[in-house]
């Protein structure tokens, strides 16, 4: 017998599960599919000896060298850049690095500011309420006062210690009057229930055994609500249903591997911004031969990544930073905007980043791999625990051919088509990462570095999907308007990064949440909450 339910979340990650809770919070009748199952935080291979030996394998960002069962493969052969994504409840907040800003204002606006991409259908302001409920569901540590941004509410706990790589580098910028922040964490700096302060451990990508760093399955998945949500694990959707113009359910493969079917009232895509796009590829049907809502064929098209590239200095103090959160400790938006005397628009945010382990040291994560030979421990340990890196985030920008397709050759286990992706870096990217590449090792010398190696594009940084299936006012240049509702579907949202216009040059998490809970509000026919402003 077919079952049923009034609202259909496809996905328990960022965005599934805050549009799921917002539901069931305002009284719908909510079912959720998670391709993947629940990973409990004490089982984190960082509280072993092989925790560096994990990441590079088992515990790898890269679902093609993880190949967890949970996982999809991807075609990434025609592409600058390999997707990082993690298929549980929770989805890929259980392995990020919990760097917490939000696109700014003029991120919703780059063509009437510079010309280029397209604007949003929304504004910050629109979105200003959602960001605070999910900055308490989520647990955010902050510096109140940040010039870069309009007034948040106060933090109530402190930013995360800087570390003495940060300390250096805030102590530079000062010198060379450039903006910089301690950065908004979602990660405890005081105690709260079950979830303890961050003890400074290091490893987060791997896991938070004390959930001091926020993922959805500790902080949304708590929750009391969600006690009212039917939550499927380990059910990999295949298809959804549809008739012209309404879908109606979708077929599954269970943990059993049996196919199973859900009808459902309305369905609510949160897959990021690959998943989704496939699925909705896989969805053809007579009625919509290139792909359901895809009457645009904008469906998987703007794929953006954030290209990035890496600065490291190599200080001959310790900087002993593989204590503390790897990815949360100082930013500066000093080149953000764009400036027409430097030869491309839009710009970068740079990210101070804490040194990595002795493996990842050795292997030159971030510098270049310890040579073997007489001088082997001598060059090793004048790197472990001596480097502090700035990574260089630049704006991506919509282009149609990069892209998200359907591979021809490559299946899951279940013989399901997996996405393929093409994608190049683009010219003006390219730039912005050479101009802000410049601009930190000018930095990191003047915090006193004395070697400076760089990666010119981190290939393996494929962390932020985005575009693939953008929001917008004209059905014919858009996938689903300023609520996630399809243009082609009335009862089919998506909720994910597909939906992003255009993606600023900074981490897209919490401003994919705040999109999800706004809206939720609006499937329900709630009222949208307003900015105080």
């Amino acid at each position: 017998m077919k079952s049923s339910c009034e609202f259909l979340v496809i996905g328990a990650g960022a965005a599934g599960s805050a549009a799921a809770w917002r539901l069931a919070q305002q009284g719908a009748n909510v079912t959720v599919l998670e391709q993947g199952g629940w990973v409990a935080p004490d089982s984190s291979p960082s509280l072993t000896f092989g925790w560096e030996r994990a990441r590079h394998r088992t515990h790898h960002p890269n679902p093609n060298i993880r190949k967890n069962s949970w996982d999809y493969p991807i075609d990434d052969s025609d592409s600058d850049i390999s997707p990082m994504l993690y298929n549980a409840v929770g989805g890929s907040t259980i392995h990020w690095g919990a760097h917490f800003p939000r696109l700014k204002p003029e991120d919703f606006r780059v063509k009437s500011l510079d010309g280029v991409g397209d604007d949003w259908p929304l504004s910050y302001f629109d979105l200003e309420p959602y960001f605070e409920i999910n900055d308490r569901m989520m647990g955010v540590a902050g510096h109140d006062g940040d010039p870069a941004y309009p007034s948040k509410p106060h933090r109530i706990m402190p930013a995360l210690p800087l570390g003495a790589g940060a300390e250096r580098i805030a102590a530079a910028y000062d010198r060379l009057n450039y903006h910089w922040w301690p950065v908004d964490a979602a990660i405890m700096t005081a105690d709260h229930g079950d979830r303890l302060a961050c003890n400074n451990c290091g490893p987060c990508d791997l896991g938070c055994p004390r959930k001091s760093r926020a993922s959805t399955d500790v902080t949304y998945w708590s929750d009391i609500h969600a006690s009212k949500i039917r939550l499927i694990t380990e059910a990999r959707v295949s298809r959804i249903l549809s008739t012209s113009g309404r879908v109606t359910g979708v077929t599954y493969f269970d943990a059993q591997g049996n196919p199973q079917e859900i009808q459902a009232e309305n369905v609510v895509l949160a897959g990021n911004g690959v998943g989704t796009a496939r699925l909705l590829l896989l969805s053809a049907a007579d009625w919509c031969p290139n792909g359901l809502a895809n009457s645009s064929d904008q469906v998987g098209r703007n794929l953006m990544f954030h290209p990035t590239a890496l600065v490291t200095g190599i200080f001959p103090e310790a900087m002993d930073g593989f204590m503390g959160p790897f990815a949360c400790s100082i930013y500066s938006q000093e080149f953000y905007e764009s400036n027409a005397d430097r030869g491309f628009v839009r710009g970068f945010q740079a990210q101070t980043i804490r040194s990595d382990g002795p493996l990842g040291s050795a292997l030159g994560t971030y510098t270049l791999p310890v040579a073997w030979g007489a001088g082997h421990h001598e060059d090793f340990y004048s790197q472990f625990g001596h480097t502090a890196s700035i990574t260089v985030t630049s704006e991506d920008l919509p282009e149609s051919h990069n892209r998200v397709t359907l591979s021809p050759t490559l299946k899951d286990r279940f013989g399901i088509a997996a996405p393929k992706i093409s994608y190049r870096v683009s010219e003006n990217a390219r730039k912005i990462l050479d101009f802000g590449i410049e601009v930190n090792r000018g930095v990191l010398k003047e915090a006193g570095a004395t070697d400076i190696r760089v990666v010119d594009l981190v290939t393996s940084a494929g962390f932020h999907l985005l575009g693939t299936a953008r929001m917008g006012s004209d059905p014919k240049t858009s996938v689903v308007n300023e609520f996630g509702q399809s243009h082609d579907c009335p009862n089919l949202y998506i909720v994910d990064g597909g939906v992003f216009v255009t993606v600023g040059a900074l981490n897209p998490t919490s401003t994919i949440q705040a999109i999800a809970l706004r809206a939720a509000d609006s499937m329900v026919g709630a009222q949208i909450l307003e900015s105080s402003r």
